[in-house]
């Protein structure tokens, strides 16, 4: 009889999983990527696949909420060691041109999967709409402490510097979209209340 599984090898196991399944979908797309293939990146079972997660779509979602603590606590904690509140705004930017410079990058996880399941998929478009809730909450965040007004461009500059650069394979979005931004907070000593 084989020995039982562990709370810390579940745990192992499904970050495993998680990491191979997050790899794949991002590298391929969600619907292009078979469960054998996952099993394969995985080198776990299938049977023991789907006792961590029934569908694929339940995966899917798990990859996406664990992506987003990963990716919205990266952004933070960049953004979050600059002092000045006004240039904590820009710094979004920063981070975001980083993040377009790096090799593998294919735009947006979750816009992707709204791409691919958003019409079909109530729990993968739940998950998608509350990524984006939460970045523009934290958007929301430095824009007010910046003594601005100007949450829904910064927040649309930012998406659409993503969505531009994912598609052209090109950081330089996110500069133009720094510079605009810039332009919308005013000055650092003048009026930042915006249009």
């Amino acid at each position: 009889m084989p020995a039982a599984v562990t709370d810390e090898q579940n745990r192992l196991d499904r970050e495993t999983l998680l990491d191979a399944a997050e790899n794949l979908f991002y590298e391929n797309g969600i619907q292009a990527v078979g469960m054998d293939q996952v099993r394969a990146a995985s080198g776990l079972s299938l049977k023991r696949i789907y006792r961590f997660f029934e569908t694929k779509e339940a995966l899917v979602v798990a990859m996406l909420k664990r992506r987003d603590q990963r990716w919205r606590g990266s952004l933070a904690a960049y953004v979050d060691q600059v002092v000045d509140p006004r240039e904590r705004v820009l710094s979004i930017f920063d981070w975001l041109a980083e993040w377009f410079a790096e090799p593998g990058f294919r735009g947006c996880a979750w816009i992707n999967a709204h791409g691919e399941f958003g019409p079909s998929s109530a729990a993968v478009l739940a998950e998608v709409r509350a990524h984006k809730r939460a970045f523009h909450e934290q958007i929301e965040t430095w824009v007010l402490a910046a003594g601005a007004t100007v949450t829904e461009p910064v927040y649309l500059l930012a998406e659409g510097a993503v969505v531009t650069a994912g598609i052209n394979g090109d950081p330089a979005p996110a500069r133009q979209a720094r510079e605009a931004v810039a332009a919308l907070l005013g000055s650092s000593h003048g009026d930042v209340t915006g249009v």
